[in-house]
């Protein structure tokens, strides 16, 4: 899959990769109206990451179907509509407008962006605001429904098991961790944000680590996410119990390197002489 906030709506990539290969796509975060996002610059390379306040910059889920959505139909693979809200009533009804829109095989509520002045981390730091919005969201919609979770927080079982309870059909996971960078000689923050999402490899340990908790503590399928870049990234996140992965900054090095993730995978499973991917799911020894 492809990580929300770094594919765009598809149509970015689709010079570059054959979109049909990919699991699903997840667009970048959608709301109600459109959003211009934070003003500039709200992008910079970090060691071995990147930090971004892009701010949820979207046209809106109205232009999203009209617009978007018909370039990704003329493609065989799910679309999952990564959805964002300032308040538990906007997230409902982005919901409820994308509720049997032909094309549309999922959502991801997005309560984990740390780059928004209201919505997002707000509501994924909370285990009761988590629990109000995904049921709300789950009331108006009979779409699959993952409930996408920040590490921005002391336990993050606590805000997997809230979703899980307010009918979350799978949870993803990590968004970016918070954070800032200095020009020193201007002795002004790099992002006009102040701070920003850190994502990358720099917070791939930290992303396997809460997958493998989050995996022991719910009953639903995880999906894992940060800092991979490769097959063998992805491998260590299933193997820690992720059903499936995301890939994101990645996308901005070598656009292909989601299908590389994937035709990695298959080479391993080739290799090991394992016919099922399930088999590998979840075999972590400790």
């Amino acid at each position: 899959m492809t990580a929300s906030g770094t594919f765009g709506y598809g149509e970015e990539f689709a010079p570059y990769i054959d979109l049909n290969r990919l699991g699903a796509i997840v667009v970048k975060g959608i709301s109600r109206r459109p959003r211009r996002g934070n003003p500039p610059p709200r992008i910079m390379e970090t060691p071995a990451g990147m930090l971004n306040a892009v701010g949820l910059e979207n046209v809106g889920v109205d232009v999203f179907i009209e617009q978007k959505l018909p370039f990704l139909r003329t493609f065989d693979v799910a679309v999952i509509v990564n959805i964002f809200g300032e308040s538990v009533e906007e997230y409902a009804e982005v919901a409820r407008i994308l509720d049997g829109v032909d094309g549309v095989h999922g959502v991801e509520v997005n309560i984990s962006c740390p780059n928004v002045v209201r919505g997002g981390i707000d509501f994924g730091i909370d285990p009761e605001a988590t629990r109000a919005v995904t049921s709300a969201v789950r009331a108006v919609t009979t779409l699959p429904l993952i409930v996408k979770l920040t590490p921005n927080v002391t336990d993050i079982t606590k805000i997997a098991l809230a979703a899980q309870e307010g009918g979350a059909d799978a949870l993803s996971l990590i968004n970016t961790l918070k954070g800032m960078a200095v020009d020193i000689e201007t002795r002004k923050p790099r992002l006009r944000n102040i701070t920003g999402g850190l994502s990358g490899p720099a917070i791939r340990p930290i992303a396997l680590r809460m997958v493998w908790e989050v995996v022991r503590a719910v009953t639903v399928p995880v999906i894992g996410g940060g800092g991979i870049m490769t097959a063998a990234d992805a491998l260590e996140f299933l193997i820690a119990g992720a059903r499936a992965v995301q890939v994101g900054t990645a996308g901005f090095i070598d656009p292909r390197a989601a299908i590389g993730v994937i035709g990695g995978i298959e080479a391993y499973l080739v290799k090991h002489g394992i016919p099922d991917i399930n088999d590998l799911i979840g075999s972590l020894e400790v």
